[in-house]
């Protein structure tokens, strides 16, 4: 994938910006948990600040609210090196988003979110800049963006901006069940945001909640991408979770991602970890199979801490875990 140069800024995010209130008594439901530990949140979020810490130059187009945790993810932000001068505040006295996570087990975890009356989903076709995505290389958007208007249409001019300049558009599907009324209306709105996004990133869950009403798709990862390849696709990421992933080019490569052994704490970061390391990767003129090496291995050093966005690491760390897994011949294929 070839990104514009000269450009202000590498990346810039775009859609959910929360609070991430993770569990510090671990091994016990959510009932049994008393107190937590409070981090920026939201994939797109979590993306950024990734890409960020590996040195990429990025941006955020957003809203937060005006309050004391809207303050705790702008100031975070700026202090991880995030441009916000198109972070707006909302004044209608919308709230800032929730999650709080239960962690069970590393195999039992769960969120629990709080999406009424949320400011990030409040930011207006109005308040997006042609000439900030005209400086950028690549704009990211996450799916639940999509949910509600005027977040939605914010998004779709977002994308017409972005291809308009050449920008590239790419997508996270990011598919939160609780924020959507029907699954008809996900699957319409994802599709139209796939459509114009270059690079499509899922699980093979949320590819499958795309394709609900579609009877000629069967949940293969061949068509899956086969699919998008009509339309504005580059590259088509398929994530199998504990499998590997599977990336699709238009030009006909096909890559199978390695994963690596860890010391599991909790199953939640994981995607934001991959995309931001693999967008990092693509935007070094990497091939896409050391770009989904270096996703997967930044993926397991984030789901070995606590945090989501605060786990996120450096490129040195990335690249030291994937010697000492070479070393070690903790990698798998």
């Amino acid at each position: 994938m070839e990104f514009p140069k000269n450009r202000s800024r590498d990346l810039v995010g775009m859609g959910r910006l929360t609070i991430d209130m993770n569990a510090n008594e671990i091994n016990r439901p959510m009932e049994e948990t008393r107190t937590f530990t409070k981090y920026v949140g939201g994939s797109p979020a979590n993306i950024t600040i990734g890409a960020s810490r590996l040195g990429l130059s990025t941006g955020f187009i957003g809203k937060v609210a005006d309050d004391q945790m809207g303050n705790f993810i702008r100031s975070y932000f700026e202090k991880n090196n995030i441009n916000t001068e198109n972070v707006k505040t909302d004044n209608t006295g919308a709230v800032t988003g929730l999650a709080f996570t239960e962690i069970i087990s590393p195999e039992d975890c769960s969120i629990l979110l709080y999406r009424d009356n949320v400011a990030d989903l409040k930011i207006s076709p109005l308040e997006i800049s042609e000439e900030y995505i005209k400086n950028t290389s690549a704009v990211m958007f996450s799916g639940t963006a999509l949910a509600a208007s005027p977040s939605r249409e914010a998004v779709f001019l977002a994308a017409e901006y972005a291809h308009k300049h050449g920008t590239k558009v790419l997508f996270d599907i990011d598919f939160r069940p609780a924020t959507w009324k029907s699954k008809e209306e996900t699957a319409t709105y994802y599709n139209l945001l796939a459509e114009k996004s270059h690079l499509i990133i899922g699980t093979r869950d949320e590819f499958n909640m795309m394709e609900n009403m579609e009877s000629e798709m069967d949940g293969s990862d061949d068509k899956t991408a086969a699919k998008w390849f009509n339309h504005s696709a580059e590259i088509v990421l398929i994530k199998h979770g504990a499998e590997g992933s599977f990336a699709y080019t238009k030009d006909g490569d096909y890559f199978t991602g390695k994963t690596f052994e860890t010391e599991v704490l909790k199953t939640f970061g994981a995607g934001d970890a991959y995309a931001s390391s693999f967008v990092y990767g693509l935007m070094q003129g990497w091939e896409v199979n050391r770009a989904m090496d270096f996703g997967g291995a930044s993926a397991a050093i984030v789901i070995s801490r606590h945090s989501c966005s605060e786990a996120m690491p450096n490129a040195e760390e990335v690249q030291k875990f994937i010697d000492e897994s070479v070393r070690k011949g903790t990698i798998k294929s």
